[in-house]
């Protein structure tokens, strides 16, 4: 019997609730006129990305109103199932008492050691998703 394997697009809410389960995503930004992606740990906050950074390249890329990417996702290799998810907006520095208030008080701990003192949010913008699945071989197939 041959598995049959579907892929699905996703919609905005579908996405969004996905990166709820996750902490680790990649963010893909300019530096020094190049595209870089770098892996960061992250949370959702009133549907955008909340990242936090000590300076460099990440930094540099919210601080001017940059569009820039993010992407997220679970994949189970062995099974051939999961999905990705992928967010594109604008990355502004979170400079608002208040809101850096907040932002401290949502659990966004640094993997590694040093300071990390800015908040950077990415508006979601556009966001899109897929999941490939296994489909249940008692259904018919989509025409």
């Amino acid at each position: 019997m041959t598995v049959r394997r579907e892929l699905e697009a996703l919609d905005r809410e579908q996405s969004l609730d996905l990166l709820h389960t996750v902490r680790v995503g990649r963010l893909v930004f300019t530096e020094e006129a190049l595209p870089a992606v770098q892996p960061v740990n992250f949370r959702l906050y009133l549907d955008d990305i909340v990242i936090r950074v000590a300076g460099g390249g990440k930094l540099r890329s919210a601080t001017g109103n940059a569009v820039v990417g993010f992407q997220a996702d679970e994949l189970d290799p062995d099974l051939r199932e999961g999905w990705s998810v992928t967010v594109v907006g604008h990355a502004n520095l979170i400079r608002d008492t208040d809101e850096l208030v907040e932002m401290s008080g949502i659990c966004l701990q640094p993997w590694v050691s040093g300071r990390r003192d800015h908040f950077i949010r990415i508006e979601a913008e556009k966001v899109t998703g897929r999941r490939l699945y296994i489909a249940d071989a008692a259904q018919p197939r989509p025409a």
